[in-house]
């Protein structure tokens, strides 16, 4: 991979969650940063919008491999270094993750437990979970006394505002030179990095819009509901046991609430099913009642860009062109982690933290 040089040229390709971390990251250090971005600034195209943005390494290791809850272990710590350089506010919590569920889906809920010592097992340093009996869980989350007769708490865990952060980070490219065409979509094939006129390095963070040149991307469809719910305060996000998967509840600012859950394999973007609003709405009501007088604010669906091993990867398709890719569901969690391999591999040619995260980063 080609290295930078002290004030070098970078092109980057999408503004979604990576394409805004590198672009802030590499304008700090002194470079010369151009962005094209197929959306607006709201990042209307890209999955970091429609996300809940939880960074719960311990509860996200029932469904994902070690190596991404090291990356998220890694990113806790780094996302509040990350957020207090940005000028604009943004929601930051970390209060841990609770998991509920009803005596009928108990079953599921010991699989699920049992998943995540399993994960203890494997990583000793992860904070331990905690099992919960009745009076436990009404201590620690007080709205939703006498619901729950069983739960676990994974301390540490944490939420940011997704939108909150995507809004900050336009802002901080603003505040240092970053060049962005919005609604300016563009292809690797466009530019010849190295040569007269052209930028130095090339990065690809667009996601599933470079499912043309890494066709082995597929998009997993995701619904997401936001309400706003006045009489409904939760001290941290709650995770509800189901029998299709685990249904999360992020409580954000001001009574702002993120429900969501659905893994459906595909790459359709229309509108969420009505059998999946009826399971997200009725489970954030099994929560706490004060749901049934929330009001929805958006049901919205994305798709999230996955690679066949539903794990992330970093590829040079050549040695002035770098791709980022393969988030899935994890892209908040991890992107702190994924910033720092790219920018070792882009200032060295190498990365001392992938082998850490078992990453797959290939490079010419």
């Amino acid at each position: 991979m080609h290295l930078l040089n002290t004030h070098s040229s970078i092109t980057i390709l999408g503004a979604g969650l990576m394409g805004r971390l590198l672009a802030v990251e590499l304008a700090r250090k002194g470079h010369r940063i151009e962005v094209f971005e197929a959306q607006g600034p709201s990042a209307e195209g890209a999955a970091a919008r429609v996300a809940a943005a939880m960074l719960a390494p311990l509860a996200e290791s029932a469904v994902t491999e070690p190596g991404v809850v090291r990356m998220g272990q890694y990113a806790l710590p780094r996302w509040q270094e990350l957020i207090a350089q940005l000028s604009q506010p943004v929601y930051f919590q970390q209060n841990g993750t609770l998991i509920l569920w009803h005596r009928l889906d108990a079953g599921e809920a010991n699989r699920f437990q049992h998943k995540l010592e399993q994960t203890q097992k494997t990583i000793p340093d992860i904070a331990p979970l905690q099992v919960l009996n009745g009076s436990q869980v009404d201590t620690l989350e007080p709205s939703v006394a006498s619901r729950f007769a069983h739960g676990l708490y994974l301390p540490g865990e944490g939420q940011l505002d997704n939108r909150q952060l995507l809004s900050a980070l336009e802002k901080a490219m603003q505040e240092l030179g970053v060049v962005v065409h919005w609604n300016c979509p563009r292809q690797p094939e466009d530019f010849t990095p190295g040569t007269a006129g052209q930028p130095d390095v090339l990065l690809d963070c667009r996601g599933l819009g470079a499912k043309p040149t890494w066709n082995a991307l597929r998009g997993v469809r995701g619904e997401v509901v936001r309400l706003h719910a006045p009489e409904v305060t939760l001290a941290r996000p709650t995770r509800l046991v189901h029998p299709r998967y685990p249904i999360y509840i992020a409580p954000k600012e001001d009574h702002i609430f993120v429900i969501g859950a659905t893994e459906i394999e595909s790459d359709d973007m229309s509108p969420a099913s009505v059998r999946s609003a009826l399971e997200l709405l009725s489970a954030a009501y099994a929560v706490h009642s004060g749901f049934a007088e929330a009001r929805i604010l958006e049901i919205c669906t994305q798709c999230r860009p996955t690679l066949p091993d539903n794990l992330p990867a970093v590829r040079a398709l050549s040695e002035r062109v770098l791709e980022v890719n393969g988030l899935y569901r994890h892209g908040f969690m991890i992107a702190p982690a994924m910033l720092d391999v790219v920018m070792q591999v882009l200032e060295s040619g190498q990365s001392s933290l992938a082998p850490r995260f078992d990453l797959s980063v290939q490079l010419v």
